[in-house]
């Protein structure tokens, strides 16, 4: 197939390259231009795409804003993309953005598939995501090339928009307040005597774990907030989780005290780190010092 992936960050990237092993001509385009000539170094397209001549887009921006701005905005691919092309969006947005997303394409001709992501850097560059699809039984046809290259798991969630981007909340809401609890678990062993490593060591091995304590309690523990998946994704996804549930008249408390926890990382200057870092919200409140951190 001839695809476009419209941003190369951790997500973006691996996707990329999964589809260019998988055999496709593929297109990479960022707003910064570095991972730009890194795909094309490593098999991207040279050249910027022919929108007519497209058969997928694969949308994995931070927002619905970026996606937007991508599918509709003064420079839209949409309008100029021929009869049958697919849109895969990957971004977590609000259901209802998905639908009008999807009714837009139609109104253009062109297929869209509500696909957030889920899975981490080393799962997309793995070609091992897990897709929460939604769409035409036409936009799951049209897309399945690109997801057969970028995923392990593709779970079919509904015949229109919408489900997908419903369930991506649902996953939103567990990982950020899991990231969040262990950080706080962490913290609080230190307070303790507990150290991060006999942390991460015993914890993982007992009923307190998750996937997420798992992954980046060693991020704190090695003392690398070098970013996989930043703390400023948290305040934009969990603030989505709590718009839709007060759309529903549904409280909840966990996601807001999570969400309190990654802003105040975020107003600490860390937003640009690794999302682990909101242990440090919890450590310098306790007067503690994590690993790697100077006394």
């Amino acid at each position: 197939m001839r695809v476009a992936v419209f941003g190369l960050g951790s997500m973006g990237y691996g996707m990329a390259a999964s589809l260019v092993r998988a055999g496709h001509q593929v297109w990479g385009l960022d707003v910064n231009p570095g991972p730009v000539a890194r795909f094309r170094a490593e098999g991207g397209q040279q050249d910027d795409p022919d929108p007519a001549r497209l058969e997928a887009v694969v949308c994995v921006v931070l927002n619905a804003a970026q996606t937007e701005a991508v599918l509709f905005g003064e420079a839209g691919i949409v309008p100029g993309l021929g009869a049958g092309a697919v849109v895969v969006s990957c971004a977590t947005v609000p259901p209802g953005f998905a639908r009008d997303m999807e009714a837009r394409c139609a109104r253009a001709g062109v297929h869209y598939l509500d696909a957030p992501i889920s899975g981490g850097a080393a799962k997309a560059a793995a070609g091992q995501l897990s897709v929460m699809a939604a769409g035409t039984p036409q936009a799951f046809a049209a897309a399945r090339p690109v997801l057969d290259a970028t995923a392990a798991t593709v779970f079919a969630l509904g015949d229109a928009a919408g489900p997908g981007s419903a369930m991506k909340a649902v996953n939103q809401l567990l990982a950020g307040v899991h990231i969040a609890a262990m950080a706080e678990a962490l913290t609080f062993g230190m307070t303790q005597g507990v150290a991060p490593r006999q942390f991460l060591d015993v914890i993982s091995k007992c009923a307190g774990t998750s996937w997420m304590l798992e992954n980046r309690a060693p991020h704190i523990v090695d003392g690398d907030y070098t970013p996989r998946s930043s703390v400023n994704i948290w305040p934009k996804d969990l603030g989505i989780v709590l718009d839709i549930a007060r759309g529903a008249g549904f409280d909840a408390p966990l996601t807001e005290t999570a969400l309190a926890r990654f802003r105040a990382a975020a107003a600490m200057g860390l937003g640009a780190e690794d999302d682990a870092a909101v242990a440090k919200v919890y450590a310098r409140q306790a007067g503690l010092r994590l690993p790697g951190e100077d006394a």
